[in-house]
């Protein structure tokens, strides 16, 4: 395994740091609120980040998304990327990539998915989904979203056709969250069973497998994210108590702080390379649902502890909501949580590993 990017993702790593360094300031994400920095968002578009990704791949897009994290910027490329642009892209038909990816390519769209699944959202015969996805998010931006019945059929829904309602929720992150209720809501499905077109996607599946397929890339883009953000609350963490004194000395010469911010920095350096690894997998074509399943839960438990560990190095100053490491606090605990938390995880890859070993 050579997890080195190439230099197109180095590239484009480099120019999302400097765009996400120039504009996700502390000030304009306090501006900002619980909405999205639709500037920020334009801004990555033109400087075609999200057309990259179909380029530079999974692994581009956790080198990207590690450099929102650092910063906590609130657009929603995660969820256009890994619901959006990589789902229609690998299991699209011709017809649908044609005509759905140019637009979430320039920003002009947004995609979400209502991941993961949930049994009482139903299809009938003529493609009308109905049931309710208590929360997605940033749907509030989005004109497109990714959805599954309970057979695990890949439906895609567009905010704006009668049935759909959009009903905005406030989670611990400032994610545009809002719950989505469809009523007969008409859907067109992902994939050959689609208006035309057959999916010729390298990591092409249908069905079941194909919501399977998309699960495992999006818990991988969201390990990512957490190690971007884990790696923004310890960097925070590092410059305080090097620079806050306390009996005439930093804060950071104090074995207990030392070893504190030794944890957490081998807890983010375990969620980086598991991320890595999962997403080197997928885009060449390797399995890699063990990996995903892996990464995803050193995302939810080593990410946890990280950004409790940020916060607490700060002391009392961590403590104020107003304080950027909070940020980094309630971006870790929903990403602990989002796509299923530690234990739901870690039963599914014992499950899978059963099921491998066994074969």
């Amino acid at each position: 395994m050579d997890f080195t990017p190439t230099e197109e993702q180095t590239a484009a790593q480099g120019l999302a740091a400097q765009i996400f360094g120039d504009l996700a300031t502390h000030e304009r994400l306090a501006a900002a609120g619980t909405g999205t920095d639709t500037e920020l968002w334009k801004e990555l578009c033109a400087a075609g980040l999200t057309a990259a990704v179909e380029e530079i791949g999974l692994l581009g897009l956790v080198l990207l998304l590690e450099e929102q994290g650092r910063t906590t910027a609130q657009v929603p490329l995660a969820v256009t990327c890994a619901y959006g642009l990589l789902a229609i892209a690998e299991h699209g038909t011709d017809e649908q990539r044609e005509r759905l990816l140019p637009p979430l390519r320039d920003g002009t769209a947004v995609a979400t998915g209502g991941f993961p699944a949930r049994d009482g959202l139903r299809a009938d015969g003529e493609g009308r989904l109905s049931g309710t996805v208590p929360y997605v998010p940033w749907l509030r931006d989005a004109t497109l979203v990714l959805v599954a019945d309970a057979d695990r059929v890949l439906w895609i829904v567009r905010t704006a056709d009668p049935g759909v309602a959009v009903t905005p929720v406030e989670t611990t992150a400032p994610w545009s969250a809002a719950r989505l209720t469809l009523d007969r809501a008409p859907g067109e499905r992902l994939g050959p069973a689609g208006r035309t077109g057959t999916s010729t996607g390298a990591n092409s599946v249908t069905g079941a497998a194909a919501y399977g397929a998309v699960l495992a890339a999006s818990r991988t883009a969201f390990a990512g994210l957490q190690a971007g953000v884990c790696a923004g609350s310890l960097a925070r963490a590092v410059a305080h108590t090097a620079t806050r004194e306390q009996f005439g000395r930093p804060l950071s010469t104090n074995q207990g702080v030392l070893l504190r911010a030794a944890d957490a920095h081998m807890d983010t350096e375990a969620i980086r390379v598991t991320a890595y690894e999962a997403a080197w997998r997928h885009d060449r074509g390797l399995p890699y649902a063990a990996q995903a399943l892996t990464a995803a839960w050193w995302a939810s438990e080593a990410g946890k502890r990280v950004v409790h560990a940020g916060q607490h190095l700060h002391g009392g100053t961590g403590a104020d909501l107003d304080h950027p490491v909070h940020r980094h606090f309630l971006w870790g605990r929903q990403l602990d949580a989002y796509l299923g938390c530690g234990s739901e995880v870690l039963e599914q890859l014992g499950q899978l590993l059963v099921k491998e070993g066994s074969q």
